[in-house]
């Protein structure tokens, strides 16, 4: 093989099969297109299959392999019931934990029911996915877990109670799967990203900043020391190299993906 065809080679997931929660919006479509075109059959999990399958078929039309499961992540026997018509068909491979909400408010404004959905969605519905499958990747030899974090999860945001500790306990829960099952061969990382331009801000600042919606933006996006938001597929770039045979020798690791946020903030 040349050096230009083992440079082409980097990264591909041909033969692989990737479980992608929360695949239908954002993130998690755009790590489903990424894996998609780099070789992998994904297999898309998300609440809302009927949008979902808009996504699936742009992979089938591009000569990609995917298929959609409807479920919602936090409801342990959806998800069992999911993943087993799964392993049915397909040998997994890989887990992107990716389904999650949002939610802003402080511990005094922020309801019980509030803060036990963030919890279910966020938390639960990791925990579900991982639960679910690290038997069937010990079973067939190992597999690759990424689960999405957020740098919220480990500084200080303002009015991101529920959230900061929901991806602060998905930071823990990477760390713990990573050494329960390194002797099993599954790697087990994160990524914590910073502002990602998603559906979910532009919905946030037409409710909250109608007829501003450009203005703040802005704002928000110059917040970061990059001057800008990141992108899905930034992310999904990230989450690529870190599911893939080149990233072999990482694991328990939280990634951020900050624009500098961590270590450039005035």
């Amino acid at each position: 093989m040349t050096t230009t065809n083992r440079a082409n080679a980097n990264f591909r997931m041909d033969g692989k099969v990737a479980i992608i929660t929360g695949g239908g919006s954002g993130i998690g479509k755009a790590i489903a297109s990424k894996f998609a075109a780099n070789g992998a059959a994904v297999r898309i999990v998300d609440i809302n299959p009927k949008q979902t399958e808009n996504i699936a078929q742009r992979i089938l039309e591009a000569d990609g392999n995917a298929s959609v499961y409807g479920c919602d992540v936090s409801d342990q026997q959806q998800v069992h019931e999911t993943f087993q018509s799964i392993f049915g068909k397909d040998k997994i491979a890989i887990l992107v934990n990716n389904a999650g909400v949002s939610h802003i408010g402080t511990a005094e404004g922020t309801s019980e029911e509030d803060f036990d959905r963030v919890f279910r969605v966020n938390v639960k519905g990791v925990y579900n996915g991982i639960h679910e499958c690290v038997g069937h990747m010990k079973a067939n030899g190992g597999g690759v877990i990424l689960n999405m974090a957020s740098i919220a999860g480990t500084a200080a945001l303002a009015d991101r109670f529920a959230y900061s500790m929901s991806k602060g306990a998905v930071v823990a829960m990477t760390y713990s799967v990573a050494k329960d099952y390194l002797l099993y061969n599954i790697r087990c990382n994160c990524i914590s990203p910073a502002r990602v331009h998603t559906p979910f801000v532009d919905d946030y600042l037409k409710k909250n900043y109608p007829g501003r919606e450009r203005e703040m933006y802005e704002k928000l996006a110059k917040s970061q020391p990059v001057g800008r938001m990141g992108t899905p597929e930034e992310v999904a770039s990230l989450a690529l190299f870190l599911c893939s045979d080149e990233a072999s020798f990482v694991t328990g690791a939280d990634y951020p993906l900050d624009g500098g946020f961590f270590n450039l903030r005035g």
